[in-house]
């Protein structure tokens, strides 16, 4: 990341509220965010991606089980050295409303210039520091991180010029005009800030088709795998995609495991005996 991202104070927000009713039953004992993905839980990747380009503070938007996310955010904080604060709705808000309620209770009492915010259950490379970079470079209000998928007609696309601003969004487009989808991933200046209350909104059917129309929207690609792991099919495909990306870019921790009977990308999956029933 260049250098004058230390002058620039980038704060992180997690929607992770939601039943987690499309995962079920993995949802039914733990919230979503918590449910293990490759021997870790979701949330972990996404806080570890904010803590490399320098984020100290994150706020977890909440609004289902609250009380088993405590005892990880304690863990979560002492092991990154960063603050988590939750905020909590009573009521959903949609998926702008809840920036709003955090906006009011937590982010104005302390310093902000940047606000990254996150889908809780989404899996990808998480290119930070080049989202940062590219917001900067064109200096506008927002951009979202935006993949590209074979069959755009199953999905609302973004249509931009060839600068990467955004110039509208269409809903499931019969004939082709774009490939480009929402990743759920943002990178916002303070001043969008302004444009979110704390009310039942959506920010990708009302609050970014505003930003487009006065220009302050832009989509940067994201090279690299991704997966909304929001469902069981997706939650498998998404693991497969994640070793695989270990594959080619293998860590320092040898996370993949190899052997004579073993095909393919494989970990060893861990599990807590007591979780499963099993009183031993």
């Amino acid at each position: 990341m260049e250098n004058n991202s230390k002058s620039k104070v980038i704060k992180g927000l997690i929607l992770v509220g939601g039943f987690g009713t499309r995962l079920r039953p993995l949802t039914f004992t733990k919230p979503k965010p918590l449910v293990e993905f490759c021997n870790s839980p979701t949330l972990t990747y996404q806080l570890e991606a904010l803590v490399k380009i320098g984020v100290t503070e994150v706020v977890l938007a909440i609004n289902y089980q609250p009380d088993k996310m405590y005892e990880f955010i304690k863990f979560a904080e002492e092991k990154y050295g960063i603050k988590i604060i939750c905020s909590i709705e009573t009521e959903p808000l949609g998926t702008a409303g809840p920036i709003g309620l955090a906006k009011n209770n937590i982010l104005i009492i302390s310093q902000i210039d940047e606000l990254i915010v996150f889908n809780a259950d989404i899996t990808c490379k998480y290119p930070l520091a080049d989202l940062v970079n590219f917001h900067r470079n064109h200096g506008k209000e927002g951009t979202i991180m935006v993949t590209r998928v074979k069959e755009p007609s199953r999905y609302g696309v973004i249509v931009t010029d060839e600068s990467n601003k955004i110039l509208r969004f269409e809903e499931k487009p019969l004939e082709f005009i774009s490939n480009k989808i929402n990743a759920g991933i943002y990178l916002f200046s303070k001043e969008f800030l302004s444009r979110i209350e704390a009310v039942p909104t959506s920010i990708e059917r009302e609050i970014f088709p505003s930003m487009a129309s006065d220009g302050q929207l832009y989509a940067m690609d994201l090279e690299g795998f991704w997966m909304d792991i929001g469902q069981p099919r997706d939650f498998l495909i998404g693991s497969i995609m994640y070793l695989e990306n270990l594959k080619q870019y293998e860590r320092e921790d040898k996370q993949l495991v190899s052997g004579r009977n073993i095909r393919g990308n494989c970990l060893i999956v861990y599990f807590n005996i007591k979780q499963l029933g099993f009183d031993c």
